[in-house]
């Protein structure tokens, strides 16, 4: 019998108790978008989102050993009146990657929307994320060619 392993649920919901892995995978996340490696910060930063119930996280593991997650902000729709899911991180270990943990962990963010009764799920990524930009349409995601994204920086 062979098991495919791309159809092995290693994906769940993160506690407490992963933060010091979830925190390093973070920082790798964070300095991959060339952001400055600060773990102590990472931890500060998720403990917080986590105690305060402030987004959802799940994370991916192969043995014992976490290799990726996905971070998801609320959101609303006020035409809607319903909630939306905003995919904001997701991030897989470069040594665990193109074997299924980011499709995982896409659907555990879906699962998470039909289970809150949400709209769905949104995301950004760059045009030039060439991975991301097969992986997203890949998973259900539709591009909006027909709306403008704008971005207001507070520099103060």
């Amino acid at each position: 019998m062979i098991i495919n392993k791309f159809h092995m649920k290693n994906t769940r919901k993160a506690t407490i108790q992963d933060l010091a892995q979830l925190a390093e995978l973070f920082d790798q996340y964070r300095v991959f978008y060339h952001k400055n490696s600060d773990i102590p910060a990472a931890e500060i930063f998720l403990k917080e989102r986590i105690e305060n119930k402030d987004s959802e996280i799940f994370v991916a593991e192969e043995n014992g050993n976490l290799v990726g997650f996905v971070q998801l902000y609320p959101l609303f729709s006020s035409t809607r009146m319903k909630r939306y899911w905003l995919l904001n991180d997701l991030y897989v270990n470069k040594n665990y990657r193109g074997k299924g943990f980011s499709k995982e962990l896409i659907e555990e963010s879906k699962e998470l929307a039909k289970s809150t009764n949400a709209s769905g799920v949104l995301l950004e990524t760059g045009k030039s994320n060439d991975i991301g930009n097969q992986l997203y349409p890949a998973c259900g995601f539709e591009s909006y060619d027909s709306v403008n994204f704008y971005e207001w920086t507070n520099n103060s």
